[in-house]
């Protein structure tokens, strides 16, 4: 089915991002998964080439246009390249409307022209080690003492975690206050007590850095209190739509780009005298998926125009959210069978998504957690 969603304007900075990929990179990208960790000078290529900060005013160094489907572009090739290591989804599309729409005046003056230049990579510190979906939960502290913050706690499963200049750190500024307690800090680097873990050693996504942070009595300047005190949940459940569909465009986009490469090995490799495609049962197969995909293609990019006039709601973002990792989660499952034994080998690229991949049903808010809030919508 052809899609409808993109202009010339679209395309042209898709053949941008690709040839930025290209160069900067794919060539890079075995190494950084070997390190754990990506280059810096890579966020600083992304910058110089325009691909930081697309939501951000002109006047702080950005791009000046709310068209999301540029970011949509920018996911999309991202993950067909397979490259999982340079997080800009998460510096643009989660950390940046915090940066954006929260920031006073002298805020966005001091953190957005570095945010755009590549020189100040981001992360949001949400996850404890007792707390994930549920904001309940969180135990990181801060201590009002007059004109400063006194921050304590730890956090983990941090992307960006390694690198981050500028960490948005959920944290209980109100200690009755359940989950309507809880105010957004920023964190700069080299606060004295800000500590890093251990780069966290995972099954796919090696490039990512992933870390654990620690905050010990971390004095944090009354002036980086992002949004409003204790309005740090009314903030995250405004911007978790945005977070939730941009895991859904990467979702469906590693769903299509797997079918597209398992289709072409079954029309070459042979079993029994003849392509693989040749057999009913591999055809069934390639069949249901090519619907699966087209059906939930739709949806997606339906979601995508909602979410550029303002009007994807809180539901919707978790029906795309949870059904379309759901799918690429079993494409990937089945179009790995369809390989067979190479399949399995690390140097295949069905292999490498199968593993980079898992995260996407999990992060974001669980598949089980998507589906309680669509039940609500709909039994409450």
């Amino acid at each position: 089915m052809q899609r409808d969603l993109f202009t010339d304007e679209h395309e042209a900075f898709r053949e941008t991002v690709r040839t930025f990929l290209a160069k900067e990179v794919v060539p890079h990208h075995e190494r950084w998964e070997k390190a754990g960790v990506v280059d810096r000078s890579a966020w600083l290529a992304a910058g110089r080439q325009g691909l930081l900060g697309l939501a951000v005013p002109e006047e702080y160094g950005g791009g000046g246009t709310a068209d999301f489907r540029y970011p949509v572009v920018l996911a999309e090739e991202f993950t067909k390249a397979g490259a999982s290591g340079l997080a800009i989804g998460l510096h643009n599309d989660i950390v940046g409307p915090y940066l954006t729409n929260l920031a006073t005046e002298e805020q966005r003056r001091r953190w957005l022209p570095g945010f755009c230049s590549g020189e100040t990579v981001t992360a949001i510190a949400m996850t404890e080690p007792g707390a994930g979906s549920d904001l309940q939960g969180i135990r990181t502290t801060a201590t009002d003492r007059g004109d400063h913050w006194v921050l304590n706690g730890s956090k983990t499963f941090i992307s960006n975690g390694i690198l981050a200049d500028l960490v948005v750190v959920v944290a209980r500024t109100t200690p009755e206050g359940g989950a309507k307690g809880l105010s957004l800090l920023v964190v700069e680097r080299g606060a004295p007590g800000f500590e890093r873990g251990r780069n966290l050693d995972k099954i796919g996504q090696k490039a990512q850095d992933t870390a654990e942070l620690f905050f010990d009595d971390v004095v944090v300047p009354k002036e980086n209190l992002l949004g409003d005190l204790d309005g740090a949940f009314v903030h995250l459940m405004t911007n978790l739509a945005q977070e939730r569909l941009t895991i859904a465009v990467s979702a469906i986009a590693a769903a299509e780009h797997l079918l597209e490469l398992t289709t072409a090995y079954v029309r070459e490799r042979e079993a029994f005298g003849r392509p693989l495609g040749r057999l009913q049962h591999v055809r069934f197969e390639i069949a249901e998926m090519a619907t699966e995909c087209a059906v939930t293609r739709t949806f997606v990019d339906r979601c995508v125009s909602e979410h550029n006039r303002w009007a994807l709601t809180p539901v919707d973002a978790s029906m795309a959210k949870w059904w379309a990792t759901e799918l690429q989660k079993r494409v990937a499952d089945r179009c790995l069978q369809l390989h067979g034994g190479y399949g399995y080998m690390a140097e295949f690229p069905v292999a490498k998504a199968f593993l980079d991949g898992r995260i996407q049903t999990i992060y974001g808010g669980t598949t089980e957690i998507m589906k309680e809030i669509i039940g609500r919508s709909l039994l409450n």
